[in-house]
Protein backbone atom coordinates (compact mmCIF):
# COMPACT_ATOMS: atom_id res chain seq x y z
CA UNK A 1 0.00 0.00 0.00
CA UNK A 2 1.35 3.45 -0.63
CA UNK A 3 2.54 5.31 2.08
CA UNK A 4 -0.14 8.43 1.52
CA UNK A 5 -3.51 8.06 2.34
CA UNK A 6 -5.63 5.70 0.23
CA UNK A 7 -9.83 7.28 0.25
CA UNK A 8 -12.02 3.98 0.40
CA UNK A 9 -15.36 5.84 0.31
CA UNK A 10 -14.03 7.42 -2.88
CA UNK A 11 -12.92 4.01 -4.29
CA UNK A 12 -16.57 2.33 -3.23
CA UNK A 13 -18.33 5.31 -4.95
CA UNK A 14 -16.45 4.90 -8.05
CA UNK A 15 -17.32 1.08 -7.65
CA UNK A 16 -21.08 1.54 -7.17
CA UNK A 17 -21.00 3.85 -9.89
CA UNK A 18 -18.93 1.48 -12.36
CA UNK A 19 -21.14 -1.54 -11.20
CA UNK A 20 -24.22 0.50 -11.79
CA UNK A 21 -23.13 1.43 -15.72
CA UNK A 22 -22.06 -2.52 -16.54
CA UNK A 23 -23.83 -4.42 -18.33
CA UNK A 24 -22.03 -7.92 -17.25
CA UNK A 25 -19.72 -8.70 -13.87
CA UNK A 26 -17.01 -10.98 -14.09
CA UNK A 27 -15.90 -11.83 -10.49
CA UNK A 28 -12.26 -13.10 -10.16
CA UNK A 29 -10.80 -14.32 -7.11
CA UNK A 30 -7.79 -15.92 -5.69
CA UNK A 31 -6.96 -17.00 -1.98
CA UNK A 32 -6.88 -13.18 -0.85
CA UNK A 33 -10.77 -13.15 -0.84
CA UNK A 34 -11.26 -16.55 1.35
CA UNK A 35 -8.17 -15.06 3.97
CA UNK A 36 -10.64 -11.95 4.10
CA UNK A 37 -13.39 -14.27 4.84
CA UNK A 38 -12.04 -16.13 7.55
CA UNK A 39 -9.68 -18.94 6.02
CA UNK A 40 -6.20 -17.42 6.01
CA UNK A 41 -3.93 -20.40 4.94
CA UNK A 42 -1.34 -18.59 6.72
CA UNK A 43 -3.16 -18.04 10.54
CA UNK A 44 -0.50 -19.71 12.43
CA UNK A 45 -2.72 -19.23 15.74
CA UNK A 46 -5.98 -21.52 13.68
CA UNK A 47 -3.03 -23.91 11.98
CA UNK A 48 -2.10 -24.84 15.98
CA UNK A 49 -5.63 -24.80 17.08
CA UNK A 50 -6.77 -27.42 14.51
CA UNK A 51 -3.25 -29.26 13.59
CA UNK A 52 -1.78 -29.47 17.44
CA UNK A 53 0.34 -32.68 16.56
CA UNK A 54 1.99 -30.61 13.09
CA UNK A 55 2.52 -27.96 15.09
CA UNK A 56 4.40 -29.47 17.74
CA UNK A 57 6.38 -31.10 14.26
CA UNK A 58 7.46 -27.15 13.45
CA UNK A 59 4.85 -26.37 10.79
CA UNK A 60 3.18 -23.32 10.99
CA UNK A 61 0.71 -22.85 7.92
CA UNK A 62 -1.75 -25.18 5.84
CA UNK A 63 0.48 -24.48 2.65
CA UNK A 64 1.61 -27.72 2.61
CA UNK A 65 2.15 -28.90 -0.86
CA UNK A 66 5.50 -30.59 -0.82
CA UNK A 67 5.43 -31.21 2.48
CA UNK A 68 7.28 -35.20 3.04
CA UNK A 69 4.49 -36.63 5.82
CA UNK A 70 3.66 -39.95 6.44
CA UNK A 71 0.64 -40.88 4.86
CA UNK A 72 -1.20 -41.38 8.11
CA UNK A 73 -0.63 -37.50 8.82
CA UNK A 74 -1.12 -36.34 5.37
CA UNK A 75 -4.25 -38.06 5.35
CA UNK A 76 -5.10 -36.39 9.25
CA UNK A 77 -4.26 -32.78 7.78
CA UNK A 78 -6.35 -33.77 4.29
CA UNK A 79 -9.24 -34.96 6.54
CA UNK A 80 -9.39 -32.01 9.02
CA UNK A 81 -8.42 -29.33 6.75
CA UNK A 82 -11.23 -30.21 3.74
CA UNK A 83 -13.85 -30.67 6.87
CA UNK A 84 -12.99 -26.99 7.97
CA UNK A 85 -11.97 -25.38 4.46
CA UNK A 86 -14.68 -27.14 2.61
CA UNK A 87 -17.63 -28.76 3.76
CA UNK A 88 -18.27 -26.40 6.88
CA UNK A 89 -22.31 -26.06 6.82
CA UNK A 90 -22.02 -22.06 8.37
CA UNK A 91 -22.52 -19.64 5.81
CA UNK A 92 -20.04 -16.96 5.24
CA UNK A 93 -21.37 -13.13 5.45
CA UNK A 94 -18.51 -11.74 3.18
CA UNK A 95 -19.63 -14.41 0.43
CA UNK A 96 -22.96 -13.66 0.93
CA UNK A 97 -22.51 -9.69 0.48
CA UNK A 98 -20.88 -10.29 -2.80
CA UNK A 99 -23.58 -11.91 -3.88
CA UNK A 100 -25.92 -9.55 -2.80
CA UNK A 101 -23.54 -6.65 -4.28
CA UNK A 102 -23.96 -8.04 -8.25
CA UNK A 103 -27.48 -9.15 -7.25
CA UNK A 104 -29.01 -9.92 -10.72
CA UNK A 105 -26.57 -8.32 -12.80
CA UNK A 106 -25.83 -11.12 -15.63
CA UNK A 107 -22.51 -12.17 -13.87
CA UNK A 108 -19.91 -15.23 -13.91
CA UNK A 109 -17.56 -16.44 -11.16
CA UNK A 110 -13.59 -17.30 -12.33
CA UNK A 111 -11.96 -18.85 -9.18
CA UNK A 112 -8.65 -20.27 -8.43
CA UNK A 113 -9.80 -21.35 -4.47
CA UNK A 114 -10.96 -24.81 -4.33
CA UNK A 115 -12.96 -24.30 -1.39
CA UNK A 116 -16.49 -24.43 -2.67
CA UNK A 117 -17.34 -21.11 -0.89
CA UNK A 118 -19.12 -18.98 -3.87
CA UNK A 119 -21.71 -21.94 -4.41
CA UNK A 120 -22.33 -22.20 -1.05
CA UNK A 121 -23.00 -18.74 -0.55
CA UNK A 122 -25.23 -17.19 -2.97
CA UNK A 123 -23.34 -17.75 -6.59
CA UNK A 124 -25.44 -20.47 -9.01
CA UNK A 125 -22.80 -23.27 -9.29
CA UNK A 126 -23.39 -23.74 -12.75
CA UNK A 127 -21.46 -20.06 -13.58
CA UNK A 128 -18.88 -20.59 -10.57
CA UNK A 129 -15.35 -21.71 -13.09
CA UNK A 130 -13.00 -23.66 -10.95
CA UNK A 131 -9.61 -24.33 -13.07
CA UNK A 132 -7.88 -25.69 -9.97
CA UNK A 133 -10.08 -27.70 -9.14
CA UNK A 134 -12.07 -28.63 -5.55
CA UNK A 135 -11.63 -29.70 -2.19
CA UNK A 136 -15.02 -31.84 -2.95
CA UNK A 137 -13.10 -34.42 -5.59
CA UNK A 138 -10.66 -36.44 -5.31
CA UNK A 139 -9.25 -38.28 -8.13
CA UNK A 140 -6.60 -41.11 -8.98
CA UNK A 141 -3.14 -40.27 -8.47
CA UNK A 142 -2.08 -41.90 -12.02
CA UNK A 143 -4.48 -41.33 -12.63
CA UNK A 144 -6.24 -44.28 -14.22
CA UNK A 145 -9.53 -42.35 -15.25
CA UNK A 146 -11.11 -39.08 -15.79
CA UNK A 147 -13.89 -40.15 -13.31
CA UNK A 148 -13.16 -37.90 -9.76
CA UNK A 149 -15.07 -38.76 -6.67
CA UNK A 150 -17.48 -37.04 -4.02
CA UNK A 151 -15.03 -36.59 -1.24
CA UNK A 152 -17.39 -36.29 1.38
CA UNK A 153 -17.48 -40.06 2.39
CA UNK A 154 -14.28 -39.94 2.50
CA UNK A 155 -13.80 -37.09 4.85
CA UNK A 156 -16.10 -38.31 7.19
CA UNK A 157 -14.51 -41.75 7.08
CA UNK A 158 -10.80 -40.35 7.65
CA UNK A 159 -12.66 -38.31 10.33
CA UNK A 160 -13.69 -41.17 12.55
CA UNK A 161 -10.13 -42.37 12.84
CA UNK A 162 -8.11 -39.20 13.15
CA UNK A 163 -6.61 -38.70 16.45
CA UNK A 164 -5.69 -35.12 17.55
CA UNK A 165 -2.99 -36.07 19.29
CA UNK A 166 -0.81 -38.15 17.00
CA UNK A 167 -2.43 -35.91 13.49
CA UNK A 168 -2.89 -38.96 12.25
CA UNK A 169 -5.43 -41.26 10.91
CA UNK A 170 -6.14 -45.60 11.32
CA UNK A 171 -7.14 -47.91 8.84
CA UNK A 172 -7.12 -48.52 5.17
CA UNK A 173 -5.93 -45.21 3.16
CA UNK A 174 -7.86 -44.26 1.02
CA UNK A 175 -7.49 -45.89 -2.44
CA UNK A 176 -9.18 -45.59 -5.71
CA UNK A 177 -12.31 -47.03 -6.71
CA UNK A 178 -11.76 -47.87 -9.86
CA UNK A 179 -7.95 -49.29 -9.97
CA UNK A 180 -7.10 -49.63 -6.30
CA UNK A 181 -4.24 -47.44 -6.02
CA UNK A 182 -3.48 -43.97 -3.89
CA UNK A 183 -5.65 -41.47 -4.52
CA UNK A 184 -5.12 -37.14 -4.23
CA UNK A 185 -7.58 -34.51 -4.03
CA UNK A 186 -8.57 -33.15 -7.04
CA UNK A 187 -6.42 -30.00 -7.32
CA UNK A 188 -3.72 -28.71 -9.65
CA UNK A 189 -0.49 -29.52 -8.19
CA UNK A 190 0.81 -31.33 -11.35
CA UNK A 191 0.37 -32.91 -14.63
CA UNK A 192 -1.51 -35.66 -13.37
CA UNK A 193 -4.39 -32.99 -12.14
CA UNK A 194 -8.08 -34.44 -14.02
CA UNK A 195 -9.88 -31.32 -15.25
CA UNK A 196 -12.88 -33.09 -16.21
CA UNK A 197 -14.92 -31.89 -13.78
CA UNK A 198 -14.49 -28.12 -14.48
CA UNK A 199 -14.20 -27.77 -18.89
CA UNK A 200 -18.07 -27.31 -19.26
CA UNK A 201 -18.53 -24.35 -16.92
CA UNK A 202 -15.02 -23.14 -18.39
CA UNK A 203 -16.23 -23.55 -22.04
CA UNK A 204 -19.61 -21.71 -20.90
CA UNK A 205 -17.89 -18.92 -19.74
CA UNK A 206 -15.72 -18.77 -22.73
CA UNK A 207 -18.69 -18.56 -25.05
CA UNK A 208 -20.16 -16.08 -22.07
CA UNK A 209 -17.18 -13.60 -22.65
CA UNK A 210 -17.58 -14.17 -26.53
CA UNK A 211 -20.82 -12.01 -26.94
CA UNK A 212 -19.61 -9.61 -24.19
CA UNK A 213 -17.58 -7.60 -27.23
CA UNK A 214 -19.95 -4.43 -27.24
CA UNK A 215 -20.84 -4.57 -23.55
CA UNK A 216 -19.89 -2.98 -20.13
CA UNK A 217 -18.15 -5.31 -18.52
CA UNK A 218 -16.95 -4.80 -15.05
CA UNK A 219 -14.38 -7.04 -13.73
CA UNK A 220 -14.17 -7.18 -9.94
CA UNK A 221 -10.91 -9.17 -8.90
CA UNK A 222 -10.25 -9.37 -5.52
CA UNK A 223 -7.35 -11.16 -3.71
CA UNK A 224 -5.40 -12.45 -6.56
CA UNK A 225 -1.53 -12.06 -6.96
CA UNK A 226 1.48 -13.35 -8.23
CA UNK A 227 1.09 -17.14 -7.09
CA UNK A 228 -0.65 -18.35 -10.02
CA UNK A 229 -0.59 -14.82 -12.23
CA UNK A 230 -1.66 -17.07 -14.97
CA UNK A 231 -5.14 -18.06 -13.74
CA UNK A 232 -6.62 -14.71 -12.58
CA UNK A 233 -4.65 -11.66 -12.92
CA UNK A 234 -3.30 -11.48 -16.80
CA UNK A 235 -6.47 -12.60 -17.66
CA UNK A 236 -8.15 -10.27 -16.34
CA UNK A 237 -6.32 -7.80 -17.52
CA UNK A 238 -6.16 -8.84 -21.39
CA UNK A 239 -9.77 -9.26 -21.11
CA UNK A 240 -10.06 -5.14 -20.26
CA UNK A 241 -7.28 -4.73 -23.32
CA UNK A 242 -9.55 -6.76 -25.29
CA UNK A 243 -13.23 -5.00 -24.78
CA UNK A 244 -13.23 -1.60 -25.36
CA UNK A 245 -15.84 -0.73 -22.84
CA UNK A 246 -14.65 -3.06 -20.18
CA UNK A 247 -13.10 -1.97 -16.68
CA UNK A 248 -10.87 -3.77 -13.67
CA UNK A 249 -11.12 -3.11 -10.45
CA UNK A 250 -8.77 -4.74 -8.62
CA UNK A 251 -8.71 -5.30 -4.77
CA UNK A 252 -5.88 -6.77 -2.72
CA UNK A 253 -4.02 -5.97 0.05
CA UNK A 254 -0.48 -6.19 -1.63
CA UNK A 255 -0.06 -6.25 -5.31
CA UNK A 256 -3.27 -3.81 -6.14
CA UNK A 257 -1.33 -2.12 -9.14
CA UNK A 258 -3.02 -2.36 -12.48
CA UNK A 259 -1.25 -1.54 -15.67
CA UNK A 260 -0.47 2.04 -16.93
CA UNK A 261 -2.18 0.96 -20.31
CA UNK A 262 -4.95 1.03 -18.71
CA UNK A 263 -5.31 4.30 -16.99
CA UNK A 264 -9.08 5.52 -16.46
CA UNK A 265 -10.34 1.54 -17.06
CA UNK A 266 -8.86 0.25 -13.92
CA UNK A 267 -8.79 0.95 -10.59
CA UNK A 268 -6.60 -0.12 -7.96
CA UNK A 269 -7.97 -0.65 -4.08
CA UNK A 270 -5.52 -1.95 -2.04
CA UNK A 271 -7.73 -3.15 0.98
CA UNK A 272 -8.35 -6.63 1.73
CA UNK A 273 -12.44 -7.08 0.30
CA UNK A 274 -14.03 -7.20 3.87
CA UNK A 275 -13.12 -3.39 4.42
CA UNK A 276 -14.21 -3.02 1.04
CA UNK A 277 -17.57 -4.26 0.85
CA UNK A 278 -17.77 -2.93 4.39
CA UNK A 279 -17.54 0.58 2.34
CA UNK A 280 -19.71 -0.56 0.02
CA UNK A 281 -22.64 -1.53 2.66
CA UNK A 282 -22.40 1.90 4.23
CA UNK A 283 -20.70 -0.22 7.19
CA UNK A 284 -18.48 2.77 9.13
CA UNK A 285 -14.82 2.23 10.38
CA UNK A 286 -12.83 1.68 7.11
CA UNK A 287 -12.76 5.09 5.76
CA UNK A 288 -9.15 6.07 5.22
CA UNK A 289 -6.03 3.82 5.31
CA UNK A 290 -2.20 4.42 5.80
Amino acid sequence: MNESAFDLEAAAGTIRTWLGEADRVLITAGAGLSAAAGYDYGDEDRFRELFPALHRLGLRSRYMVGVPLPPELWWGYWAVHIDDIRFSPDPNPLYQRLSSLVGDKDHWVMTSNVDGLFARNGFAPERVFTPQGDYGRYQCAAPCTPTTFDSRPLIARLLATYDPATGGVTGPLPSCPNCGGEVEINVRVGPEFVDDPYLPAGRHLQDWLGTAADTRLLILEFGAGFNTPGVIRWPGEHLTRQIPRARLVRVNTSHSETPADLAGRALSVPVGADHLLDALFGITGHTAMR
